[in-house]
């Protein structure tokens, strides 16, 4: 499957695919075991790997900012697919649940497991829920715990791993840990814990194709999403402006 890319200022690509190509790529790594494993992250306008890239793991990286979109744009010439892990989740679950897909999670709290069941065997009652593992932070950057959960994931058989944990923290530990869990898909989504618990209400479609989404949720979560949305991503844009600038000269 041929995919387009964007690059970043910084060098990084993010590949230009839209839901459905996506979960066709997820199905095809699943059932296709002559198929690298493959990890999907998303990727902003400031992103960089911060582990260096597991050898025996291909990356689909996926466009998650506002900023990155407009590059996104300028490369296909028309507008293109802006995804976050929960916008994706759906559809994976839709294929895992009619394929009878292995699925273990990584993340979240011990109190959201019974309601995080519950949600996923009331909306895809084909999806074999095998694990739902809930480190603390301290543990997700402890190696010793980490390949713990890794050596267990890898002892289910599992077909997806949903990588729930921090999102400074779920590359490095997809890009250090994934592989040897064994799983064939690994999919980063920090949020998507907090939708499928129903803890955050998902940002309506029409907010989203208006750009408004960061708006929303910092609308919903003040906290969590002030640095990111009033800070981060507002830095990268401006240096993402110069960058354009410069090679425009």
């Amino acid at each position: 499957m041929a995919i387009r890319t964007v690059t970043s200022p910084i060098g990084t690509d993010a590949h230009l695919i839209d839901a459905s190509g996506a979960c066709d790529l997820i199905a095809a790594t699943i059932h296709d075991r002559h198929l690298l494993p493959l990890a999907v992250v998303p990727a902003t306008l400031d992103h960089y790997p911060t582990a260096p890239p597991a050898r025996g793991i291909r990356h689909l990286t996926l466009v998650d900012d506002g900023p990155m979109m407009s590059r996104a744009r300028g490369a296909a010439g028309a507008d293109r697919p802006r995804w976050h892990g929960s916008d994706l989740i759906g559809g994976v679950l839709d294929r895992a649940s009619a394929q009878r897909w292995r699925v273990a999670v990584v993340g979240g709290t011990p109190d959201m497991r019974e309601t995080l069941h519950r949600r996923v065997m009331a909306g895809w009652p084909g999806v074999a829920l095998i694990g739902h593992w809930t480190p603390t932070p301290e543990q997700v950057s402890s190696p010793g715990a980490s390949a713990e959960i890794a050596e267990q994931l890898r002892h289910t058989d599992t077909d997806l791993v949903i990588v729930c944990v921090a999102r400074a923290s779920q590359e490095p530990w997809i890009e250090t840990f994934g592989e040897a869990t064994g799983a064939r898909v690994l999919l980063a989504a920090d949020t998507v814990m907090d939708f499928l618990t129903g803890r955050v209400v998902r940002v309506p479609r029409w907010v989203g194709r208006a750009g408004l989404d960061k708006m929303w949720r910092l609308m919903l979560e003040p906290k969590r999403s002030a640095a990111r949305g009033l800070i981060e991503e507002p830095q990268a844009s401006l240096a993402d402006r110069r960058s354009s600038a410069h090679h425009d000269a």
